[in-house]
């Protein structure tokens, strides 16, 4: 259990290794991420990663906006209410499994904000 936990873990940090912009090194991000304590840097991982499946709920549920009652669950009142449940989820699991590409750069700025932050 604890290696598939390590696992996840080198996988999330994998997914937020921003060190390098189009093949060029980002020194400013280096220098900040050195400023930034780990249990910082994890906490901001998590915010934007929640941040990330906030956008993607969102373009989610406008995708499905449209979608009637039709299909396997039926026109019932319930079946509103599950959809969005369901877009939830859906939209939390793309953002652990990477997402889109928004909280790697959403990671970054908030790290260049607390190492600003912490220097003054």
């Amino acid at each position: 259990m604890q290696a598939i936990a390590a696992a996840s873990s080198n996988q999330i940090n994998a997914n937020f290794n921003t060190t390098v912009i189009n093949g060029r090194p980002d020194f400013e991000f280096a220098a900040a991420l050195k400023k930034v304590t780990p249990q910082a840097q994890a906490k901001l991982q998590a915010t934007a990663t929640d941040f990330e499946a906030v956008f993607l709920n969102t373009m989610f549920s406008e995708m499905t906006a449209g979608i009637q009652g039709d299909g396997p669950f039926g026109k019932s009142q319930g079946t509103a209410i599950w959809r969005s449940m369901q877009i939830e989820q859906y939209s939390k699991a793309f953002a652990r499994a990477g997402g889109v590409g928004i909280a790697p750069e959403v990671y970054r700025t908030l790290i260049l904000q607390q190492a600003k932050r912490s220097s003054s």
